[in-house]
């Protein structure tokens, strides 16, 4: 049995801001093909989680944040936003859950948060079609502009 402890929060979010992609996982399930994957997820602000939706009707993800600030953002199938919730411990709302065939995406807003994933396993890389065609990718130049105009649709009324 593991606690998740909150040294295992600041160690995975050191690991988050030291990597390249300022993010990095703790899988709780043991290997990439387990039936029910579970993981902790730290994020910080400038990373970039390219809009996607998962087209397995097994596929829907549940997220629970258990520090800091994380916005969900819904999109339709053109790229136009549908929903946001602002997510956080103490708030209003501090979970979500997606279902499968819905484009979305997450919004770290304060440094050294983390959250709680659960979904479906096994693992499968995200296939062109569950990729947002409308949304730059990871690593792609337009990312950074197109995250900037995420946080600011977030933070206008």
């Amino acid at each position: 049995m593991l606690a998740i402890t909150r040294d295992l929060l600041d160690t995975l979010t050191a690991q988050a801001q030291a990597s390249p992609r300022l993010r990095k996982n703790h899988n709780l399930h043991p290997a990439d093909d387990s039936p029910c994957h579970r993981l902790l997820n730290a994020m910080e602000p400038d990373s970039y989680i390219q809009p996607h939706r998962h087209l397995a009707p097994d596929k829907d993800e549940s997220i629970v944040v258990l520090r800091g600030r994380l916005a969900a953002i819904a999109f339709d199938d053109e790229g136009t936003v549908t929903a946001t919730h602002l997510l956080e411990p103490g708030g209003a709302a501090l979970a979500t859950d997606v279902p499968h065939g819905l484009f979305h995406t997450f919004v770290c807003l304060e440094r050294g948060t983390v959250f709680f994933e659960a979904k479906a396993g096994p693992y499968l890389p995200l296939t062109p079609a569950e990729r947002a065609p409308w949304a730059p990718a990871e690593g792609e130049p337009e990312a950074p502009a197109y995250l900037a105009a995420l946080k600011a649709r977030l933070q206008s009324p």
